[in-house]
């Protein structure tokens, strides 16, 4: 079945989360997604209070910049989080924004190889392994955690690349597309990323793929959204990557993202939004039910 998310976005003061959380909860939304860009909102403070705040819904950070952490660390507080609230986390690990890493002094020669080593870390320690490795980034000698996940605790990765596609088919549990994916390169990345599986022996384990999309409602929704995609420089058709209107609108774009096989697809606000918590209430109670009627 298709789950449909939203994003609450770090240029919204954190002391809205709980309110949007909340709406979000209520209204049926799958999931609720959180950014951990440089330098707004943290990751895993975020995601521990709207999970406290709510009640069913998931919460994912979509990502987590490898760069920034160790791997034991990324798996004590993900572990933790599990354990708080089975079920409900989404863990998602990428390669963070290049220069936000050079501006902390932790930018790697080699991203691909620090995500794989991350990758492969991360969930062996969260399958409850004793882990001793020595790679080029990543350096745990004889770790296990003492309160490993007692529920299935996937770990998802942010790609963008060919080479990044198919690694994260080959360690990861999932892929992460950003915003401004078409379903045409939604397509191609499932080939790449069944690429890495077949290539890892995984072809037999589920891989989910989420895909943010931007969408706006209301009645200055069109001019909120030209300005967001004007400001990315998008080469693909403004209809490909965003939505603008009413729920049947933007449905039917999500609709066309899981024709392509997108397995998630999270609605992603302007960064102007004036009205967070509605957004969240109008994904979850006029957009949801669109969705599942036609899945």
């Amino acid at each position: 079945m298709t789950a449909l998310g939203a994003v609450f976005r770090p240029q919204f003061p954190p002391e809205r989360l709980a309110q949007v959380a909340r709406a979000a909860d209520d209204a049926g939304v799958d999931e609720l997604w959180l950014w951990e860009d440089c330098f707004l909102e943290s990751g895993i403070a975020s995601m521990a209070a709207a999970l406290a705040w709510t009640r069913r819904v998931r919460v994912g950070i979509g990502l987590l910049p490898v760069p920034l952490r160790n791997a034991a660390l990324t798996a004590m507080e993900a572990a933790t989080l599990h354990r708080l609230f089975p079920h409900r986390v989404l863990l998602g690990l990428g390669h963070g924004v290049q220069d936000w890493m050079g501006q902390v002094g932790v930018r790697a020669d080699s991203p691909l190889t620090l995500l794989r080593e991350h990758l492969t870390a991360t969930r062996a320690l969260l399958r409850g392994e004793r882990v001793s490795t020595s790679g080029r980034y990543v350096r745990l000698d004889n770790v296990e955690l003492d309160w490993p996940p007692t529920t299935p605790a996937p770990v998802l990765a942010g790609a963008t690349g060919p080479r990044t596609l198919r690694l994260t088919g080959e360690v990861a549990d999932g892929t992460i597309l950003t915003a401004g994916t078409t379903p045409d390169q939604v397509r191609r990345a499932r080939q790449l990323i069944d690429e890495g599986r077949a290539a890892a022996g995984r072809t037999g384990e589920a891989h989910r793929v989420v895909v943010y999309f931007h969408a706006a409602t209301g009645p200055d929704a069109a001019e909120r959204l030209a300005a967001e995609l004007a400001g990315h420089g998008y080469a693909a058709p403004a209809e490909q990557v965003g939505a603008a209107g009413d729920a049947d609108t933007i449905a039917a774009a999500v609709h066309r993202l899981v024709a392509a096989g997108a397995d998630s697809v999270v609605l992603q606000p302007t960064p102007d939004e004036p009205d967070p918590e509605g957004f969240a209430r109008f994904v979850g109670e006029q957009v949801r039910p669109r969705v599942l009627a036609a899945s």
